[in-house]
């Protein structure tokens, strides 16, 4: 796809923050003691790259789908982790309430997200329902103007440091799926607590833990949309959620090929560049072709879903799922390039792996995106 010099502009916008605002060092230090750099945020802030798809009305940047993948895929390039907080707010946090939030709660949430003086988190997952959604087990219970919620969610990207998130509960567990509604929740609210900070393989710096609902009671205004509205809420938020993970292992992956042709040019054996082997110049060659195919899918699904074409959904669904498989086979490959030293973690490569892999369990695991196309193309 040949980009518009509008896009390409927001291209060179990502890659210049990023190459110049988080340099290697900083990202090691991150990795190492799990702690996000205040400063960074700060400057995430003061740039409103957390309010890219977030319309200008409520403090954002007004940008469209393809320019949020533009953009998250820059940054990923670089550093994942800052890209997740990037994408926690421009696609989770505020997508389910672009959807169906009221004026006065987009007031109250959307503008503080754009503005980065709260962060909000998606809490749809339990231990009991990843895949399926729909079988959560969280409670809401009508109790005169107020709701009582009850639960555990799990894994929630975010939580820690969240402001408020966005709680899946069943308000009619009679009616499945239909019965899940979702609220906003201030996270300091009375019965909130968390679980343990999760010791995770990659993406260190962006805290997960469990979010444990107790009674906690909120005003019916909480409610997000009409009640039993809340599952077609969820996945239409994770349409654009997936588009999000898809650009994010885009960027990893294509930084796992730079750093693969970097060290196949640098090191030697017998006698040689192990670049000038054919058995690693053809396996950059494949990792390249395979880097652009993505692109050009990835950015055709974006665009799709900015024209709100028929299929958009499923074609999201693909690039998902293609992307991120493709990516994590081509982190693969460039470990298997740089050889021991791959397995090392001076290299920057080992981060890249180990950050890679959870793409495909983000928002819908590849098999749930089988699902979701399979279905989709067999109902014709």
């Amino acid at each position: 796809m040949i980009l518009s010099p509008k896009y390409q502009l927001i291209q060179k916008l990502a890659r210049d923050f990023a190459e110049k605002e988080i340099p290697e060092s900083m990202q090691e230090e991150i990795d190492q003691t799990g702690k996000y750099p205040e400063s960074l945020y700060r400057k995430i802030t003061d740039n409103g790259f957390f309010g890219i798809k977030i319309p200008k009305e409520y403090g954002g940047q007004g940008g469209d789908n393809l320019a949020y993948v533009l953009f998250v895929e820059q940054i990923s390039r670089v550093s994942m982790v800052t890209s997740i907080y990037i994408s926690g707010a421009n696609s989770l946090g505020s997508g389910p309430l672009l959807n169906a939030a009221t004026p006065e709660q987009l007031e109250k949430y959307l503008r503080p997200v754009a503005e980065g003086k709260k962060f909000p988190a998606f809490a749809l997952t339990e231990p009991g329902a990843g895949s399926d959604a729909a079988g959560l087990q969280s409670s809401a219970v009508r109790d005169g103007d107020y709701y009582v919620l009850n639960g555990r969610k799990t894994f929630i990207t975010g939580a820690p440091i969240a402001d408020f998130a966005i709680i899946y509960a069943k308000t009619d567990f009679s009616k499945g799926a239909k019965g899940i509604s979702a609220f906003i929740v201030d996270m300091d609210t009375p019965g909130i607590s968390l679980g343990r900070n999760e010791k995770k393989m990659g993406i260190i710096g962006m805290p997960t833990s469990d979010i444990i609902l107790e009674d906690v009671r909120v005003h019916k205004d909480s409610l997000l949309g009409e009640e039993g509205m809340g599952f077609i809420n969820a996945m239409k938020t994770l349409d654009v959620g997936r588009l999000g993970v898809a650009a994010t292992a885009l960027g990893v992956a294509q930084a796992c090929l730079e750093e693969a042709i970097d060290f196949a040019k640098n090191r030697k054996q017998f006698g040689q560049r192990i670049a000038d082997f054919q058995a690693i110049s053809f396996m950059i060659a494949q990792m390249a072709t395979q880097i652009q195919a993505c692109r050009e899918l990835l950015y055709n699904s974006a665009v799709l879903k900015d024209t709100n074409a028929k299929d958009a959904g499923m074609h999201c669904s693909m690039a998902k799922l293609f992307v991120t498989e493709t990516a994590c086979r081509i982190a693969h490959d460039a470990l298997q390039i740089h050889g021991g030293y791959g397995y090392i973690k001076d290299y920057r490569i080992e981060r890249l792996y180990r950050d890679i892999r959870v793409n495909t369990l983000f928002e819908g695991t590849s098999q749930v995106q089988q699902i979701v196309i399979s279905k989709e193309l067999l109902k014709k």
